[in-house]
């Protein structure tokens, strides 16, 4: 009784609001509602496209995508860009040539991968939303991801938009005060101040789409979604399949029950 009592005090004080905001005693986490979450969520393509944006415009000057391929801005389930705007995006980059000699680069084409960015030591993007996790339960128990899931692109808005506009100087180096960052002291600067990208209308076949205003947050919202998106490109039919899945197993489920019903009824009534 007591162990069930324990594990009943340690549940309600990972789910109080509290402890869930909290990356394991690192910094404030905010909850977002991405349109991802759930086992129907999917991605928001114009969330994808405008977070692309920031990426390539604000972050890809020292981090890089190593990870992901060009075509996969084309994915349907992704940012779906149309083909002739993947080759455009490809050749704003030189990519590595296989075929020259070492260190000869080329026009990047669809089927390479973003070039890697390591001239100022920042860390590759790729799979930082799901290398970084941002709800903990207490002591570390992770019981808030079993009702928040991981949190990585929580964590990467919180990190963009939880600066205090406060730096200190650490042996020699400038560090920025953050409240999500490990430690509260980050190296990176502020990267985002609210007019670093201009979200453009544009007109398409189901009409003329009209962007949000390009706030830090909604930067850090569209970034940390995309983001999400390189880490974890086939999560969309990864839950289509989890989905599927599942119902074949209760109609087999249902099947295998009235089967043995069947079979054994005649034994049943002797019996």
């Amino acid at each position: 009784m007591k162990n069930h009592r324990f594990f009943g005090l340690i549940l309600a004080a990972a789910l109080s609001p509290g402890l869930a905001s909290a990356a394991g005693g690192s910094g404030y986490v905010e909850d977002i509602e991405f349109s991802f979450e759930g086992p129907f969520g999917t991605f928001d393509r114009m969330q994808l496209q405008r977070g692309f944006q920031v990426f390539q415009e604000v972050c890809s000057g020292c981090h890089g995508l190593k990870f992901v391929s060009f075509r996969e801005l084309g994915m349907e389930n992704g940012p779906a860009f149309p083909p002739e705007q993947v080759e455009a995006i490809a050749a704003l980059y030189d990519v590595p040539d296989p075929d020259g000699e070492p260190g000869d680069t080329r026009t990047g084409i669809p089927s390479d991968r973003f070039p890697a960015n390591d001239a100022v030591g920042a860390p590759d993007l790729s799979l930082m939303a799901k290398a970084r996790a941002g709800f903990h339960g207490p002591s570390g128990l992770g019981i808030n991801q079993l009702v928040k899931g991981i949190g990585g692109p929580e964590y990467i808005y919180s990190l963009l938009t939880n600066y205090t506009g406060e730096d200190v100087e650490v042996a020699g180096n400038i560090l920025y005060k953050n409240e999500t960052y490990p430690g509260g002291l980050i190296s990176m600067s502020q990267p985002l101040w609210g007019d670093d990208v201009e979200y453009l209308a544009h007109g398409d076949e189901n009409g003329t789409y009209t962007p949000p205003e390009a706030t830090i947050e909604q930067q850090a919202e569209d970034v940390s979604a995309f983001l999400m998106w390189a880490a974890e490109p086939h999560m969309v039919e990864r839950k289509e399949a989890g989905f599927r899945n599942l119902i074949w197993l209760i109609i087999l489920s249902v099947l295998l029950y009235y089967t043995n019903k069947a079979i054994w009824a005649n034994i049943k009534k002797k019996s």
